[in-house]
């Protein structure tokens, strides 16, 4: 597997690192949840070089996460709003926010809460079954190959190996969802 050509893979942990797979672009992306938009504000909030977060931007409108708009004409200047393939991005982020308030976070606790505006409360991001609503397990989920998988390698070859052909035909295959539940201590 190489890392320029992870888009091409039959995985879609690979692909989707191919777009936000370094540590500018997810900290971009942070902050595009937190209602930044223009290039000064990024490179003020994070201290990165201007060619790196010119690079990292377009390659976020490139892959349609973001879409760039003029705010200003004379001169021209633009902001970035994430479009609805970023806006997707949200419970990947918000999984990452989970981990880090879990296992990172000092003395103090967590440096920021989200609170969901429509019940008022502070949460935690939790993965569900979206058939049965069912929270979820590493140890609670079989992977198996998907119409798109390669055989022969990435992770639909690895699954087809360890999955047994009368378990793949009994289980139908749907989308996990992300449910808010009210913030607990950090771990």
């Amino acid at each position: 597997m190489q890392w320029d050509g992870l888009d091409q893979e039959a995985c879609s942990v690979a692909r989707t690192l191919s777009v936000v797979g370094d540590r500018w672009t997810l900290m971009i992306l942070r902050d595009c949840f937190m209602k930044v938009r223009r290039f000064d504000d990024f490179q003020a909030r994070l201290g990165i070089g201007r060619p790196i977060l010119s690079d990292r931007l377009q390659k976020l409108v490139d892959s349609f996460v973001l879409t760039k708009l003029a705010y200003q004409t004379k001169p021209l200047r633009y902001e970035y709003r994430l479009t609805q393939k970023g806006l997707d991005l949200h419970p990947v982020i918000m999984a990452i926010v989970h981990w880090g308030d879990t296992h990172m976070v000092g003395k103090k606790g967590r440096p920021v809460l989200h609170r969901h505006t429509a019940c008022g409360h502070p949460f935690d991001p939790v993965l569900v079954c979206s058939h049965c609503s069912g929270a979820l397990s590493p140890r609670e989920v079989v992977i198996e190959p998907g119409p798109g998988a390669a055989s022969g390698s990435g992770a639909g070859a690895l699954a087809e190996r360890k999955t047994s052909p009368r378990l793949a035909a009994e289980r139908p295959v749907r989308r996990p969802q992300i449910k808010a539940t009210p913030a607990g201590p950090a771990g």
